[in-house]
């Protein structure tokens, strides 16, 4: 079983968003999955699923490298392993 995490991204809606993540990922190998995104009237709403059994680098500073781009574009870039975002919704 591949492994996968949740990347959650919100904030103001900017051209680029999308491209700016996507690049990310595949600046350190995890492959994207699934995507879906909506704008709320001025807001940007998106989660991903990748794939990160491939990472080149360990999974939480890939989290923070995602957090730190987020800052730096006035986003709160969130990623969560699976095995907890299951835990944490699991009844």
């Amino acid at each position: 079983m591949k492994a996968k995490a949740v990347i959650t991204v919100t904030g103001k809606d900017s051209v680029g968003i999308i491209a700016r993540v996507s690049t990310l990922c595949t600046e350190y190998n995890a492959n994207i999955v699934d995507i879906t995104q909506s704008v709320l009237s001025e807001y940007f709403a998106m989660i991903m699923l990748v794939q990160i059994d491939q990472l080149t680098i360990p999974f939480a500073e890939f989290a923070d490298k995602l957090a730190a781009a987020g800052r730096e574009q006035g986003l709160d870039i969130r990623a969560m392993h699976e095995d907890i975002f299951n835990t944490m919704h699991h009844i």
